[in-house]
């Protein structure tokens, strides 16, 4: 199958939640790769649709509202433009970008939901799920959170514990809250649809692990076969879930019930596709029923089941699409070593990235394709971040365009010299040159992107070699029609380099085309050693790439650092309240409001402040060990609290009569406890 000439491409990338901005985690997990196989695929001049959307249903959207104080609608309205705006300045060449709230998509996917169900394809089964009392409602699995079985995780969801990956039920959970009200929930019976996987594990199982054992990615089989062969074979799984924000089940007993995200968000890539045929006034079925309609999806691994079993499950079942060629399913990246977690901020954000470094999308798009997660977790450094642009984007790419560019600016008033005689060197990097775009092609059809950008560098490195070869800064002094040849191959060498780059560098690349004016550019054309021909006047260029500075990586650094700490300080526990007092306990201490009238440090003390202050009754000296929490000048003429009726300590030689009240953060930082309004010094405390 393989080696099948399709007539057109139907290419998905996994439809991102909008419960929040997206991370660097989503561009080299599968909006990155899908972009470059598509822009590959279109400089082919093959017929591609390249479709995604918005999921916007689904526990994590109504979890995220009930946090924000916002309706779903709200939430979702907002994530879904921050998004697209971020794939937008990204270069990610959606064909149509979609949402799942589309009236579109609600009527597409209860339309396979009725299919199904006419069939007789369901199980009607009444089962025990949590509810929680205090709130009246069922708990879909993110809303129950207990004590992991497996590692003791105090923090583990019904479905899954994030720290050490196993997958749950929430009846496994040990000591299980609801994160609605904090309560204990109840069991309680409730009626849902669920698909009989165990139906289709025969077809999954030879289409999957033989049809496609060849040409599908270890990481992809390893998992689905990790699902099929287990000992107990595929489940029902329900496909319905207790929920009022969602795709509402086409049948009339089923009120209050929603169709299961993964369900309906799969088909989201059809409803998508129907709204851009729409849009574009053309036939939307030969792009999904078509047997000459190569559907290829682009994920992360964590949705593999869903798109090499549970959705190819409900396209055999309805009947007449095709099912996809190939998933090919990228592993996580992870940051500074670290997990990427969205719920503590370990992250690098796009739309953070786009004003923290304007201009450099295609840096982002080169380092995380450098370093894709294609087969393994990969780790995403700013010390590597910085390295891969300095040393192989400035010091490498950037810099031979630049010479070729620069030395024709400076030699021949810009316009493109014309070739002469050809040496033997110049016959060898031609040679190279011709047989670059199949090499690359190669890879890209294989999904080898890692491999492909690196052949693209190659070709950066050959044109380097070759200018540091045939020095054409020493030719002109004696031998110009010399230096014309090394300059006009130099810039086909170039002008090459744009239309195999283009995939991975699009920005770039139009600056390139832009330069050598050129329309684009098409992969027949690449390998042409006459692409730019003589006498043609080149366009303006500034710098293609800029050196990053230490100070720059290192901000970005103390980013995460700060996030990290201020993430720790967030989960740490509350100190424990101290044991029961009486009334008669508390009324012996004499807490009054007070002005600091003098503050100085203590000498050869770090923690010591010499403190003036008026109690109303006359003035006192207290010493307070708030030196790495205050300057003097700060405190002075605050109005602050102060136990008065504590005895005298001597400290450092002085009487401290008093001690100042603060308040303690989770971080260790001191407050000020004070009036929210100025009043009468020596006011009491109750």
């Amino acid at each position: 199958m393989r080696n099948k000439n399709f007539k057109r491409y139907t290419i998905t990338s996994a439809l991102p939640y909008a419960n929040g901005p997206l991370h660097i985690g989503h561009l080299a997990g599968c909006y990155v790769p899908a972009d470059i196989y598509v822009r590959y695929l279109r400089s082919q001049g093959r017929d591609v649709a390249f479709i995604c959307g918005s999921d916007e249903h689904g526990v994590a959207i109504t979890i995220k509202a009930a946090k924000e104080g916002k309706t779903p609608q709200q939430v979702v309205d907002h994530y879904h433009q921050m998004m697209k705006h971020s794939f937008q300045e990204f270069g990610i060449s959606f064909d149509h970008y979609s949402r799942t709230s589309a009236k579109i998509h609600h009527e597409t996917a209860q339309g396979f939901f009725t299919d199904l169900y006419q069939k007789g394809e369901f199980l009607e089964q009444t089962t025990e799920q949590y509810y929680d009392e205090e709130a009246g409602q069922f708990l879909a699995d993110r809303y129950i959170e207990g004590t992991c079985p497996k590692c003791g995780n105090e923090h583990a969801y019904g479905d899954q514990c994030e720290k050490c990956g196993t997958a749950l039920s929430p009846t496994e959970l040990i000591n299980p809250k609801s994160k609605l009200s904090g309560r204990t929930p109840v069991l309680k019976e409730t009626k849902h649809w669920f698909l009989d996987l165990a139906r289709y594990q025969d077809f999954l199982k030879k289409w999957i692990l033989e049809d496609h054992a060849d040409d599908w990615k270890n990481n992809v089989l390893g998992q689905c076969r990790s699902w099929l062969e287990a000992g107990d074979g595929l489940q029902a799984r329900s496909m319905t879930r207790d929920l009022d924000w969602g795709i509402p089940v086409p049948l009339n007993d089923a009120q209050g019930k929603v169709l299961y995200v993964w369900f309906d968000a799969p088909i989201g890539y059809i409803s998508s596709t129907k709204e851009w045929a729409a849009e574009k006034g053309i036939d939307w079925q030969p792009y999904w029923k078509d047997q000459d309609t190569k559907l290829v999806h682009f994920i992360g691994k964590d949705n593999i089941v869903f798109h090499c079993i549970i959705f190819p499950a409900i396209l055999k079942t309805h009947g007449g699409y095709v099912l996809p060629e190939n998933v090919p399913a990228n592993e996580f990246l992870n940051l500074e070593g670290d997990k990427i977690s969205t719920s503590r901020n370990w992250a690098v954000w796009l739309h953070e990235y786009l004003h923290e470094f304007p201009g450099k999308q295609d840096v982002l798009r080169y380092v995380l394709t450098a370093n894709a997660p294609e087969t393994k977790d990969n780790d995403f450094t700013w010390k590597d971040f910085q390295g891969r642009n300095n040393s192989e984007l400035v010091a490498i790419y950037g810099n031979f365009v630049n010479r070729a560019v620069v030395l024709t600016q400076k030699f021949f008033s810009g316009i493109v010299p014309e070739r002469g005689e050809l040496r033997g060197i110049d016959q060898e990097v031609l040679k190279e040159l011709e047989a670059f775009p199949e090499k690359i092609a190669t890879s890209l059809e294989r999904y080898r992107f890692r491999e492909a950008l690196s052949l693209v560098m190659d070709l950066a490195r050959m044109g380097n070699k070759y200018l540091a070869d045939t020095e054409p800064w020493k030719e002109i002094k004696t031998d110009e029609p010399r230096t014309k040849t090394i300059l006009n191959i130099a810039l086909n060498i170039a002008a090459n380099l744009a239309i195999v780059s283009e995939p991975f560098l699009p920005h770039t690349a139009k600056k390139l085309f832009d330069l050598f004016g050129m329309e684009g550019g098409k992969w027949s054309q690449a390998g042409n050693r006459n692409l730019i021909q003589a006498n043609r006047a080149l366009g303006t260029m500034g710098l293609l790439f800029e050196k990053i500075e230490d100070e720059t990586v290192e901000k970005q650094v103390q980013k995460l650092l700060d996030a990290k700490k201020m993430n720790e300080a967030a989960n740490a526990p509350v100190t424990p309240m101290k044991e029961l007092i009486t009334y008669d306990d508390f009324a012996k201490l004499d807490m009054r409001v007070v002005t600091v009238l003098e503050a100085e440090r203590m000498p050869k003390s770090k923690k010591l402040l010499k403190l003036k202050v008026d109690i109303g009754l006359g003035y006192r000296t207290v010493l307070s060990g708030v030196a790495e929490h205050f300057e003097p000048e700060f405190l002075i003429g605050k109005q602050i609290v102060m136990l008065i009726n504590l005895a005298p300590r001597k400290m450092m030689g002085i009487d401290s009569e008093g001690m100042i009240l603060m308040a303690e953060d989770k971080d260790g930082k001191l407050k000020l406890l004070h009036p929210h309004e100025g009043t009468a010094n020596g006011s009491t405390i109750s």
